[in-house]
């Protein structure tokens, strides 16, 4: 938010429209919980009543065992009390890297400028 903010006070912007964003699915955003904030933290601002676009970006992984780098196998071990999900390489069943899917990009914003 403080991010289009900016943007929006560079501009000199009266409104924002439109935010869309790119979130990678290995953020473990959920992309309700993510809206819900976006419209309660855009309240009493330039930012409120705007379009909110959520794109969710691919999970790449990348195995140092084989070098394999793609899609990968997601366990989550019902043992632990806490979420811990293991990324394992599809070829062959080793622990990998995130090389992708992580981020959470503000891809445009549209204004509205005098």
């Amino acid at each position: 938010m403080q991010s289009v903010l900016e943007e929006a006070r560079k501009h000199r912007a009266k409104k924002v429209k439109e935010v869309s964003l790119i979130i990678g699915e290995l953020t473990f955003l959920g992309l309700e919980q993510v809206r819900f904030a976006y419209e309660i933290l855009t309240k009493d601002t330039i930012m409120e009543d705007s379009n909110l676009l959520i794109k969710e970006g691919e999970g790449v992984v990348k195995c140092n065992s084989c070098g394999y780098e793609g899609d990968f196998k997601y366990e989550d071990n019902p043992q632990y009390h806490l979420p811990m999900p293991t990324l394992r390489c599809p070829k062959c069943d080793g622990i990998v890297e995130i090389v992708g899917g992580k981020e959470c990009i503000i891809e445009s914003i549209r204004l509205v400028v005098e």
